[in-house]
Parts: C-alpha cells; structure tokens; sequence
C-alpha cells in the first residue's frame, strides 16, 4: 500500500504535461528502484542488526552510508546504466545530488517511523496480553486458595466433632448444626469476590460461638467487635484462618489454662484484627503435614487481594501468639 500511494505521488509530481504517458510510468519506477534499496537495507539489515541491539553509533553510520550510496546509485541509472536497459528513451537525472539525498532521507525516514510505529503497536499489544494472563493467573490462584479454604475448615471441624464423639459429648449435635450454617454461609454467600464485612463479621461470630460449645465453661474465650459498620465490603474468609489458628494452639491445645482473645475494630474505610492466644500442646490428630496451610492461604491471599492496602504482623512470645492485621477497605 505504501509503495502503491508512493508511485501515485510521484507519477503526478514527475508528470509536467496533462496527461500521464508511458514515458512517465517507465521514469516513475525506475526512480522507485533506488528508494526501494535504500528502505529495505534500512529495514531489514540496519534496523534488526543494529538500531535492535542498541549499537546506535554502527546504525547511524550505516544509514549515513546507505542514503549516500542509494543516491549516488539513483544518479548513475539515470546517467549511465538507464542507456544499457531501455536504449532509445534518452532518460537524463532531472535532480541534483543533494535534491536526490532529500528524497531518500525523507523516503527511510517515513518507513523508519512506520516500522518503529508497528514495533510499538506490538508490544503495547504484547503488555496487554502479559496483563490479561497475569490478571488471569491471579485470578485462578485465588481460586485455589479458595477452594483449599473450606476443606481446610472443614477437616478441622471433622477433628473437633471426631473428639467429642470419643467423650460422647452432648455438645455434638449442636455443634454439627453450627458447622452446617458455616458452611452454608462458606459455600453459598463466600464465593464472591467481596462480601458485605456485615455479613463477614456475623460469619465470625457464629464461629465464635461454635467453639465455645466446644470448650469448657472455664475457659477464657472473649471476642469483641466495635465501631460502626455500614456499606463497607471487604474479600471473605480472610480473618478466619488466624482466628482459627488461636483456637486451636491456645484453647484446644490446653484446655484448662489456654484463653483466646479477639478484638476487631471497624473504621470508616479500615479494620484491624487483633488476635492473642496461649500456646499449648497441639492434638496430633491433625497430621503435621498438613498444619500451617490456613494462615499460608492467609497470607498469600493478603498479597493478592490488597497489595500494598494491609499490614500483618504474627508475633511468638513463647508462651502467647499475637496476630495484629490491618487492611484498608478503599
């Protein structure tokens, strides 16, 4: 397309009568011969061989020498090889040598800008597709982290009801009830991307109350929710693993003297989880491989979902564990 507007224009510029003859097509292409040469080395030779590997200095030296060259070449098939391929027509250079340069600078410097253009074009297009499949393999990890979420909850319910069936606990059936709505809520209204922190919050509070069921009365158990909670949302299940996690290192691993302490405070466009518990002989039924991959979920998800938007800091004291979590909700 190019070359065909090309010949267009210079067929009318070349033309100085009326109507275009034969003379002025055969004048016309063969004037393209040495622009023709002239692009192509810059385009296929200079550019990939030089400009591409960022031998800058070798590029314009050769580009220098291309455009002196294809011009010089321009003169001489008008001045002496034109006689040897079309003898009879007495064709004669119409252009000085610098009105020559001018053409082929002007001529490498459009398909310059056209390929450099096409270069660009492509790899804005290249960016996009690279941010497409990382927003997708973002997307398909928080899946999985997700989706290995319940399962995890639900193995460590499974070991919570699985002791208390041992004692013949009279807890068991009202705990199995509470599961059943956690879950409910786990599955059905947790696989959005963000929830109402209302609903989040009465989700954690049902929790709450299912391991009181499951502790004895001694026990110090204590969760505490302030501040005002109105339209805000924030991404499901991102509190549970740490509460879970004090459960079950300070009330389960030591029944007598263990306590878990809970506070979440609600701000307009924040909230911070704080979370300390005593550290206890933890029950083996849960298999060491298998211990730590909540608060590893945790954490990842923190990453994915707010970057840059939380602060977590998970302290051992020896005998206390202490999690502080702050994410903004903006």
């Amino acid at each position: 397309m190019f070359w065909a507007v090309s010949f267009f224009v210079l067929l009318n510029f070349f033309n100085t009568s009326n109507e275009i003859e034969k003379i002025d097509v055969i004048y016309t292409a063969i004037f393209h011969v040495s622009l023709v040469i002239g692009v192509y080395l810059n385009l296929f030779i200079l550019i990939p061989y030089l400009l591409k590997k960022n031998r800058y200095f070798f590029y314009l030296m050769s580009l220098v020498a291309v455009i002196a060259c294809t011009s010089g070449l321009n003169m001489i098939t008008f001045d002496k090889l034109i006689d040897y391929v079309l003898p009879g027509y007495y064709f004669i250079s119409y252009y000085e040598y610098t009105d020559i340069l001018k053409f082929i600078i002007v001529y490498i410097g459009l398909t310059t800008l056209l390929k450099l253009s096409k270069g660009w074009f492509m790899l804005m297009e290249a960016d996009r597709r690279l941010i497409r499949a990382e927003k997708e393999k973002v997307q398909n990890e928080l899946l999985a982290l997700r989706s290995q979420i319940n399962p995890h909850f639900l193995f460590n319910s499974l070991n919570s009801i699985y002791s208390l069936a041992l004692h013949q606990s009279t807890k068991t059936p009202a705990i199995i009830l509470k599961i059943s709505d956690l879950m409910r809520y786990m599955l059905y209204e947790a696989d959005e991307d963000k929830v109402p922190l209302k609903n989040e919050l009465n989700f954690l509070e049902n929790y709450f109350e299912l391991q009181k069921l499951r502790s004895d009365d001694n026990t110090e158990i204590t969760m505490n929710i302030a501040g005002e909670i109105t339209t805000q949302k924030i991404a499901p299940l991102l509190f549970l693993p740490y509460i879970e996690n004090s459960f079950k290192h300070g009330v389960k691993a030591d029944p007598k003297s263990g306590f878990t302490r809970i506070n979440i405070h609600v701000m307009d466009d924040e909230i911070q989880l704080d979370v300390i518990n005593n550290k206890g002989k933890i029950d083996k039924v849960e298999k060491e491989d298998f211990q730590g991959i909540g608060l590893q979920n945790a954490r990842r998800r923190l990453e994915l979902l707010y970057p840059l938007k939380h602060s977590l800091t998970i302290n051992d004291l020896g005998d206390t564990f202490e999690v502080s979590l702050n994410i903004s909700l903006l």
